[in-house]
């Protein structure tokens, strides 16, 4: 078992017209983390602790932070799928255990769809699919909302109303690091104008999901369930339509910021899925 002190390998891999970040602790089977904000750094309280049991494998979306944005007018789903695929080749993995939060669960689902042999078992959490939910014209109303503030009044009007839509409680912020807050402010921009709607229209196909053989779970965090919000809806949808129920994970949205060892052993009850 490694030390939760193990070292940060970093690394860069070249795909598809840009350079992509990547970060690895730990060994054994391997588990890629893909972020939900675009930075490895949102799982950087947390992987220590999962590489006590697992390769953590975490690295920075195409087009934030370290990694380049060489095309950044055009934003394909399939390709972020493809990226975090060239990314487990550089750690030296034809296949990985996959988490994916928030975004990063869309870009996880699509993995499943379009990527199943990179996949050995998956858990997706809170995925914003909002097309899956019973109200999703008043979301889609809401996300358009949201660009046309950015258009109108500018990227940090756009991200303070999206920010609100999470009702995230005031812990979530007490251990973000300060270093990836910088990074991540420097990608708003680039993730309201070009990511933020195809992600949020993203509609997975249940029954393609089954087809693909790859073990699923769906999670969502306890508060989010308690305040039925509407990215907790998605993964309670989403679970029904393949005949199961969403896992529990401690805390809020983001609880692998403020409460990472909690949440690291939660996680760990989940995986591998069978």
């Amino acid at each position: 078992m490694n030390l939760p002190n193990a070292p940060v390998v970093t690394g860069i891999v070249t795909t598809e017209g840009d350079t992509l970040y990547y970060e690895i602790r730990g060994s054994g089977q391997p588990l890629l983390l893909i972020p939900s904000e675009g930075d490895a750094g949102c799982y950087e309280n947390v992987a220590p602790l999962l590489a006590e049991h697992y390769q953590v494998i975490t690295y920075d979306r195409r087009g934030h932070s370290r990694s380049t944005r060489n095309e950044p007018d055009r934003f394909d789903i399939g390709r972020q799928a493809r990226d975090a695929v060239a990314v487990l080749k550089a750690a030296g993995h034809d296949s990985a255990l996959v988490f994916g939060s928030g975004d990063g669960g869309v870009i996880a689902l699509e993995m499943i769809k379009s990527q199943p042999q990179a996949i050995q078992a998956a858990v997706i959490h809170e995925p914003p699919v909002i097309r899956l939910l019973p109200d999703s014209k008043r979301w889609r109303y809401f996300f358009g909302g949201v660009s046309r503030t950015a258009e109108i009044h500018g990227v940090n009007e756009a991200m303070f109303m999206l920010s609100l839509s999470l009702k995230l409680p005031p812990q979530a912020q007490t251990r973000i690091p300060q270093a990836y807050k910088e990074r991540i402010a420097g990608n708003a921009g680039f993730y309201v104008n070009h990511e933020l709607t195809p992600l949020v229209h993203y509609k997975p196909n249940a029954e393609l999901l089954l087809a693909s053989g790859v073990p699923l779970r769906l999670a969502a965090s306890q508060q989010t369930l308690d305040n039925d919000l509407y990215y907790g809806q998605t993964s309670k949808v989403l679970a029904e339509a393949l005949g199961s129920e969403p896992a529990v994970l401690p805390g809020h949205h983001l609880s692998f910021f403020d409460m990472p060892e909690e949440w690291a052993a939660a996680l760990l009850e989940i995986l591998p899925v069978e």
